[in-house]
């Protein structure tokens, strides 16, 4: 127990390095961005137009219906703006470490700059997370397809012990949990609502990757493939070559992609994400380092 405690201490440590390290970020971007480039030559010859008719609504649910959700359970007090602004240019660090956990650490930093709570941040960007693994649950049941029993025990683990750890907080630490988000249920809801909508345009980027280097688009089959893989997505693994990638080239072939298109189209997709991420999450963290945003704590609530 003590080892695991070390561990985790050392990772949230080398990720706080990380959010607040220009150097660090730089290096890690571009050894991301040369892993992803890598795969290139593992995408076979591609249609344009079906990527990018994926690409578009995926860039919608992640740079817009995900800083949504976030603003929806926050108790920051800053604008849709500011979440939106902050999402994007946690993404580029997402992207770049294991877990995705860059992003979280950036969106704590952000919130700490602004008068946040240490505690109380890490709490809410958690809950945000837990509210999207809801979503991704939620989105798969819906369809009617059956999801293994795995994930169904990891779902149901993670919502029990996040359950637990609240209620206990909530009764021997009041004066802590007051300063946690605790939604209501509607915007509880609200926040499902958003996450299905963003696994359902990652589903749509991932059918016009297949598309595009001439797969046979999968039907419902690729609902529980994608569900499936996200329990590697618990691994550590950076973007473009991490078990949930792996388990998603195995998945696709399973269904009957081959395997040269499976590679192709989880190739592509990781390639696709980098576009709007240094685009949008890339052009605000230049212009964040040039000094054009600046925030100031009293405005905070």
């Amino acid at each position: 127990m003590q080892l695991g405690r070390e561990r985790f201490a050392r990772l949230a440590r080398a990720g706080r390095r990380i959010a607040t390290h220009r150097g660090e970020r730089l290096v890690m971007l571009v050894a991301a961005v040369a892993i992803s480039l890598w795969n290139v030559d593992r995408v076979p010859h591609t249609a344009v137009l079906p990527a990018l008719l994926g690409l578009l609504p995926f860039a919608i649910g992640k740079y817009v219906l995900c800083p949504l959700r976030w603003h929806a359970i926050s108790r920051s007090g800053r604008t849709r703006r500011w979440h939106l602004r902050a999402y994007a240019e946690s993404e580029i660090l997402g992207l770049v470490t294991p877990w995705h956990a860059g992003a979280d650490l950036w969106r704590v930093h952000r919130l700490e700059n602004v008068g946040v709570r240490r505690s109380g941040a890490a709490a809410e960007v958690a809950l945000d997370r837990f509210i999207g693994a809801v979503g991704l649950v939620v989105a798969v049941v819906v369809t009617g397809v059956t999801l293994p029993w795995t994930v169904l025990a990891i779902a149901l683990g993670a919502a029990a012990l996040v359950l637990v750890v609240a209620l206990v907080v909530r009764r021997r630490r009041p004066s802590l949990a007051g300063r946690w988000p605790w939604p209501s249920p509607k915007v509880f809801a609200l926040g499902v609502l958003l996450s299905i909508g963003y696994q359902a345009t990652i589903l749509g980027l991932l059918i016009g990757a297949i598309d595009a280097v001439g797969g046979p688009v999968p039907g419902l089959q690729l609902v529980a493939v994608f569900g499936a893989s996200q329990v590697a997505g618990v691994l550590p693994g950076v973007h473009g070559a991490s078990p949930r990638d792996g388990a998603l080239v195995a998945g696709l072939a399973a269904i009957g992609v081959s395997w040269r298109e499976a590679f192709g189209a989880v190739a592509l997709t990781s390639l696709l994400y980098w576009i709007p991420a240094l685009l949008i999450g890339g052009s605000l963290l230049f212009l964040r380092w040039r000094g054009w945003f600046t925030e100031r704590q009293a405005e905070s609530a």
